[in-house]
């Protein structure tokens, strides 16, 4: 998976392998990467886009796809570093891309695509265009 284009509002995060995020062969499991996603991914909401507010608009945004290139394995002791960025912004979707590294290295490489949905009908919404404007102007 290549990057796309510019980093926007890249949020950066310290992500920590417990015990128990560990498979059978000694390293992080995959589920492991789709919850610090959703981690990196909430970060992103909570400081650009606060969830609250979407519903109370009547909106949501619901996640389409999820991509991941594992890498490198991580194990038990590594310290890895998540970091997630807006990569595109269309009428009614937008992606984010991430990166897993420790080191410095990269790990994994992650491309979500999500929707904008209201509430009510769970049909697509053009996005808001706050975001567009955070977009454009990182």
């Amino acid at each position: 998976m290549k990057e796309q284009g510019k980093r926007v509002l890249e949020v950066e995060m310290p992500l920590r392998v417990g015990t128990y995020d560990i498979d059978y062969a000694g390293i992080v499991s995959n589920i492991v990467y789709l919850r610090w996603l959703e981690d990196l991914r909430t970060v992103i909401l909570e400081d650009y886009l606060p969830l609250q507010d979407q519903i109370d608009q009547g909106l949501t945004p619901v996640l389409v796809s999820t991509e991941i290139h594992y890498l490198r394995a991580i194990r038990l002791f590594d310290k890895p570093i998540g970091r997630m960025w807006i990569s595109d912004v269309g009428r009614a979707r937008w992606s984010l891309q991430g990166e897993i590294s420790v080191d410095g290295r990269p790990m994994a490489r992650a491309r979500h695509v999500l929707a904008s949905v209201t509430l009510d009908t769970f049909r697509p919404r053009p996005l808001s265009p706050r975001l567009r404007e955070l977009f454009e102007s990182g």
